[in-house]
């Protein structure tokens, strides 16, 4: 397994662990002069042939970063970046928290919502997992068959950055949060260039790998440090694929046949007992690089996340439009849907769903089987009371969610277990049993 190792002046970070580094700064390199002196034979006399001493050399600043990769791993996570200079794209994706955001709120649970840099703002979405996002494609209007599914093929908009696919890619994602006001909140582009040309090491690195103009036009530098972070995030770092579950396709972990993780694999995957496959697998089964998600855009009726609205001070009625808010978009058919998400690390990336209105994968699942015919789950187990109805009713899918029969509490106990196999190894020890105990 590859390993990205980025040391500046300061601090070194080695596959998301970072660790102060008081780096060797190379001194300017000086020559004496020689004087030789040879002495006469006979007669007394000597002759001296004296040389001029060099001039001393300035070097140019050390190139700190040989790779966009490298360069990129280092913006990631500079909080100079920012308008205060206390939030960089790692203080919502923190790498040791499978790149999510997870401040904890003044009840010490983990917050819905990302707070800005200015300390007050804050949006009304919950930060996703920047794990796996490199294999999202491009945003665009598409179609692509359906697996384990009994379900049409899926004709919409797929793909993209963001929850509702407003960034096409990763490079477009990497070029908002630092002129985010509710974000890392930086004046303008020239502003944030100013911040990375501050860095005698970014100076020289830009230079270095995106010609010596580089710093001509802004916009260009900026371009510059977003194709870097992008690069970043294409790195294994961000996928490893090294799950219980991938482990299996390898021979290197077996599932008991008897345990739940093995009951809720079968659910997970089967056309007639659960919809779970119809928007979360993309790939034939077994596929090494199945991101359980297929990056399709669908209303799915998940209520306003009211605490999250109180507690941040945001009205109750304003309605998420989900990708209707995406520039790329303006059919009133869209209100609402959101991408659906990677299941990767979904054990240790809670709270869930768009705006993080639920806590437990449990309560996520109940949530899904409700819309099931005589579902045993008529009430939000967070709360006690029923599930509240859906802020837009007009597009939710119900042709997805009511695909499949109710469930028990031991399959959605079998299920939960199965989603923990999709942790990568790394994050296996933030996995929390939650009340669902596996083994």
């Amino acid at each position: 397994m590859s390993k990205i190792i980025v040391a500046t002046d300061q601090f070194l970070t080695a596959r998301g662990t970072r660790k102060h580094l008081f780096a060797r700064r190379p001194g300017a390199a000086m020559l004496a002069g020689i004087s030789l002196v040879f002495a006469g034979c006979g007669g007394g006399g000597s002759a001296t042939s004296p040389t001029t001493p060099l001039e001393p050399t300035n070097p140019p600043p050390p190139i700190a970063f040989s790779t966009s990769e490298a360069l990129g791993q280092s913006l990631f996570s500079d909080v100079n970046l920012s308008l205060n200079r206390t939030q960089s794209c790692a203080t919502c994706h923190d790498p040791a928290q499978a790149f999510t955001d997870n401040r904890l709120n003044a009840a010490g649970v983990t917050a819905a919502f990302s707070l800005g840099d200015d300390g007050i703002s804050m949006g009304n979405r919950n930060a996703p997992t920047a794990t796996y996002a490199s294999f999202a494609p491009d945003f665009r209007f598409g179609t692509h068959p359906r697996l384990n599914s009994q379900q049409p093929d899926y004709i919409g908009f797929e793909g993209g950055q963001f929850l509702d696919g407003r960034a096409a890619n990763l490079q477009d994602h990497a070029k908002a949060p630092p002129i985010g006001p509710g974000e890392m909140g930086m004046p303008d582009i020239p502003g944030v260039i100013e911040r990375i040309r501050e860095n005698p090491g970014y100076d020289a690195s830009f230079r270095a790998l995106f010609g010596d103009d580089i710093f001509d036009d802004p916009n260009e530098a900026y371009d510059a440090m977003a194709n870097s972070i992008a690069a970043f995030e294409k790195t294994e770092e961000f996928s490893t694929f090294d799950s219980q579950y991938d482990r299996s396709l390898t021979g290197d972990f077996v599932f008991d046949p008897a345990s739940k993780a093995a009951q809720g694999k079968a659910l997970f995957f089967s056309q007639q007992f659960s919809n779970c496959a119809t928007c979360h697998q993309l790939q034939p089964n077994s596929s090494r690089t199945e991101t359980f998600t297929s990056y399709e855009y669908h209303n799915i009726g998940i209520p306003i996340n009211q605490n999250a609205r109180l507690a941040s001070n945001q009205p109750l009625d304003t309605l998420d439009e989900g990708l209707f808010n995406n520039p790329e978009v303006d059919d009133p058919a869209e209100r609402g849907k959101f991408k659906v998400p990677t299941l990767r690390n979904v054990a240790v990336t809670g709270p869930y769903m768009h705006n993080g209105v639920f806590r437990s994968l449990d309560t996520v699942i109940k949530f899904y089987g409700k819309f099931l015919t005589t579902s045993d789950f008529p009430v939000n187990p967070e709360t006690g009371s029923p599930w509240r109805k859906p802020p837009i009713p007009d597009t939710v899918s119900f042709a997805e969610l009511e695909d499949g029969r109710k469930l028990n509490q031991d399959e959605v106990d079998a299920l939960v277990c199965f989603l923990r196999t999709l942790t990568d190894r790394r994050y296996e020890p933030l996995i929390e049993e939650d009340g669902v105990i596996c083994s």
